[in-house]
């Protein structure tokens, strides 16, 4: 296998290959490496490239693994090297969070999460671009160089997980940790074609903080396919003592799932979003995925809820979560500066929480009568970098808000939503289709998301497009 096919090959796959020693750990980090050093420039994947560090796991792996004579025994993902967004802590790497303030700032901890991809035998290039503090989703925080989407540069991969999308997209990463807090994993999946997850509220720990956006945010995998992006779930789940959220083991594990057919499912199909205008192709994009579920024997309904009701109670939590970070507003860029000055009182704030459990009751309804949801994942395609630059804050939110506002929902019900490639735009862009389950129903969106990948193989990065 040449260099290139071998650094756009499933994560899974790669695992494989080391246990099968076609491949050393030491080999593939080196090839990750390698491109991160020719591309990471122009692609601003990476806030921190960690190749000491790396470089050292994988000579150690790669002894261990001369060594041993079972490496079925291994760990799941042994010698794959991983990217790790750069809002979660990993100690003695920086977190700068997206923010030119914390530059110099260095974690004095791991995130349990991160602690349990490593005991899974991954290997930790880096740490990932983000937004500024996760609030936008496009990545291009100030103070730093704004990470570019892979299938053409001028375009953002998204965000607030920009970063690890175009890590992944670009090959300069097999496989990513990111996380959700408004669409923060399924608009970049999107943007770059790729597979990107949301899961329920409480699947994982965000141990050893407490909550993040009064558990509206939850950590989860970007990947190239459905069966990766399941097989880093299994990893990345489970309960730590003291979480205020929390979900049982599922009975079978989330990557043997991917390989079961899903029953016949009723599926609500949201061609149209009540108050919101949807993009031609973005609308396309649903109509094509709700008729392939057709063929495969689902039964189809349009329906869709009401979104606006959480716009207003959702933004002032997201605000009170930016003004939670103690950053001096005038650190921050105007947007965030903004949104600190919106911070109301503490009684509002809990105003707005009810209301948002109120429309959680609204959708939760809704799902009494359907297994999964299809709508699109984003309103419109892809931005170029820096389109909104010349826009006040408060327009630069309803620009936001014009664009993402089928994701945010599910953050605020806590259900698993999955965004899955739906083909490209006019522009030869990535475009993407969300699918939502019922809660704690990780099971049937994944099963659903791996038929569809079957009958419609998502977007190929087009290899001699490749920055490598």
């Amino acid at each position: 296998m040449n260099p290139t096919d071998l650094a756009f090959t499933p994560a899974l796959e790669q695992a494989k290959l080391v246990r099968r020693r076609v491949v050393s750990p030491l080999e593939l980090t080196q090839l990750y490496l390698d491109r991160i050093a020719r591309s990471n420039d122009r692609l601003g994947c990476y806030f921190t490239v960690a190749a000491e560090r790396a470089l050292d796991r994988a000579k150690a792996q790669t002894e261990r693994l001369a060594q041993t004579r079972e490496a079925d025994r291994l760990p799941p993902f042994f010698g794959v090297p991983i990217a790790i967004k750069d809002l979660t802590p990993v100690e003695g790497l920086p977190c700068t969070r997206g923010a030119a303030i914390l530059r110099d700032r260095t974690a004095t901890q791991t995130a349990t999460v991160v602690e349990k991809i490593d005991r899974a035998g991954f290997i930790i290039l880096g740490k990932t671009a983000t937004s500024e503090l996760g609030s936008m989703p496009f990545t291009e925080p100030p103070g730093f160089a704004p990470a570019r989407n892979p299938w053409n540069l001028d375009y953002t991969p998204g965000g607030s997980s920009g970063g690890s999308a175009a890590a992944v997209a670009a090959g300069l990463s097999p496989i990513a940790h990111a996380s959700d807090g408004g669409g923060s994993v399924r608009g970049p999946a999107a943007c770059c074609g790729l597979v990107g997850l949301k899961p329920s509220r409480g699947r994982i720990s965000q141990a050893p903080d407490g909550e993040h956006l009064m558990g509206m945010a939850s950590p989860g995998p970007l990947a190239r396919t459905v069966a990766d992006a399941a097989a880093l779930l299994d990893v990345m789940s489970g309960y730590v003592t003291g979480d205020p959220y929390w979900l049982p083991h599922p009975e079978v594990p989330f990557l043997e799932v991917t390989g079961q057919s899903p029953k016949s499912l009723r599926v609500a199909v949201a061609s149209e979003i009540p108050g919101w205008s949807i993009d031609r192709q973005c609308q396309q994009a649903v109509l094509e995925t709700a008729q392939h579920l057709a063929d495969l024997g689902h039964t189809l309904e349009p329906g869709c809820p009401d979104f606006r009701p959480l716009v207003e109670p959702f933004t002032q939590v997201f605000a009170a979560s930016v003004a939670s970070t103690g950053i001096p507003p005038e650190a921050l860029s105007p947007v965030n500066r903004w949104l600190m000055s919106q911070v109301g009182t503490a009684a509002e704030l809990l105003q707005a929480r009810a209301q948002l459990h109120g429309f959680t009751r609204s959708i939760a309804a809704f799902f009494e009568r359907f297994d999964v949801l299809l709508l699109p994942t984003y309103l419109h395609p892809t931005v170029r970098v820096g389109e909104w630059a010349h826009l006040s804050p408060e327009e630069t939110l309803q620009a936001v808000a014009n664009w993402i506002a089928p994701c945010p929902p599910f953050n605020v019900s806590g259900q698993p939503a999955i965004a899955i490639p739906a083909g490209l735009d006019d522009r030869g862009l990535p475009l993407g289709v969300q699918l939502v389950g019922k809660p704690a129903d990780e099971a049937t969106i994944l099963q659903l998301a791996a038929q569809l990948e079957q009958v419609r193989p998502g977007c190929q990065f087009p290899i001699d497009r490749a920055v490598s």
